[in-house]
C-alpha cells in the first residue's frame, strides 16, 4: 500500500481507492503505467491482476535507488551510531553535523552513489528533500534517522519494466482495445526537482491530455494545477473536447506537513 522508499508524489493515499477501481475494470489485459514514479500503481495492479501484463515505465530512475537499498541501510546504520545520543526530531549541531557530512562524502566515494532523497527523510525537516549531497549540505539537519532498514524484496516482481519517453510507450500500446493507461504526470505548480526529466513545462503537462482521448485511463492531478491556463489551452484545441466527460471523480485531502496541504484528484474512465 506504499512504496518501499520515499518518493515525492507516490499514490499511497489513493491506494485503497485505486484498488476499488481495478475491481470494476473488465476486458483489460494490459495496464501501462506511463509515468511509473515509485512503481506503486504498477505494484498494486500486478498484485490485484496477476494475470495481466503490467508495464512500469521507470520515468524517474526509481530502480537505481532500489538497487542501492543495501548501501542505504548501511549508511543509516552508521548514522544511528552518530545520532542515537542526540534528541530525536531536533536540530543536529556541530560537531555531529560535520561528522555526518564526512560520512556521506566517504560513502559517496566508496559506493559511487548515495540515495540522497531517501536519506533526506532521515536528516531533513518534514517534507524537505535533497537530490544530491551538494544540495543536502545547504539544509539544516534534523535527527529523524529511521530506526528500521528498508526492504523492497519482490516489489517489482512480475512487471515489464522499461525506461523511455511516455509518448514512445503510448505509441506501442495505443491501438490495443484491451489496454488501460495509468497516467500520473508531474503536477503543475509543484517542485519537480526529484524528477529525472529536466524542466517540465506547461505545454508538456497539457500534451499528456492527448493520451486520454479515446482510451481507457486512470488519471491523477491536483487542485494546484493551473486550471485557467488549462481552459485557455482547451479553447485553442477545441476539437479535442473534454477528455474528462463522464469520468468518475474521487478526491483525497493530502497534508505534507503542518502548513502545506492540497487536494489530490483521481479521474478514471475504464469502461
Amino acid at each position: 500500500m506504499s512504496a518501499p522508499l520515499p518518493f515525492v508524489g507516490q499514490k499511497r493515499m489513493f491506494a485503497g481507492e485505486y484498488k476499488k477501481v481495478l475491481d470494476t475494470i473488465e476486458g483489460a489485459n494490459v495496464f501501462v503505467d506511463l509515468f511509473g514514479g515509485s512503481g506503486l500503481l504498477s505494484h498494486i495492479t500486478k498484485r490485484k491482476r496477476p494475470d495481466a501484463t503490467v508495464v512500469y515505465n521507470d520515468f524517474d530512475g526509481y530502480r537505481k535507488r532500489l538497487e542501492h537499498i543495501g548501501e542505504t541501510n548501511q549508511i543509516l546504520k552508521e548514522l544511528r551510531s552518530i545520532t542515537d545520543p542526540l534528541p530525536r526530531h531536533k536540530l543536529i549541531l556541530r560537531p555531529e553535523k560535520e561528522v555526518i557530512f564526512s560520512l556521506l562524502e566517504h560513502k559517496e566515494r566508496e559506493y559511487g552513489f548515495i540515495d540522497c532523497i531517501t536519506l533526506s527523510s532521515s536528516l531533513l525537516f518534514s517534507a524537505k528533500y535533497a537530490t544530491s549531497l551538494k544540495d543536502l549540505k545547504k539544509h539544516s539537519l534534523y535527527n529523524n534517522v529511521r530506526k528500521q532498514d528498508y526492504s523492497a524484496e519482490g516489489y517489482l516482481d512480475g512487471l515489464e519494466i522499461t525506461s523511455c519517453d511516455y509518448r514512445i510507450l503510448f505509441e506501442r500500446y495505443k491501438d490495443r482495445d484491451d489496454v488501460v493507461f495509468l497516467v500520473d504526470p508531474p503536477y503543475l505548480s509543484t517542485d519537480v526537482g526529484a524528477y529525472d526529466m529536466g524542466y517540465w513545462r506547461l505545454s508538456d503537462y497539457l500534451d499528456v491530455l492527448k493520451v486520454l482521448v479515446g482510451h481507457r485511463y486512470v488519471y491523477f492531478t491536483s487542485n494546484k494545477s493551473s486550471i485557467i491556463e488549462l481552459c485557455d489551452w482547451i479553447g485553442d484545441n477545441i476539437a479535442l473536447g473534454n477528455p474528462f466527460a463522464n469520468a468518475v471523480k474521487r478526491e483525497v485531502n493530502a497534508h505534507l506537513n503542518y502548513n502545506s496541504k492540497y487536494t489530490d484528484i483521481m479521474l478514471y474512465k475504464v469502461s
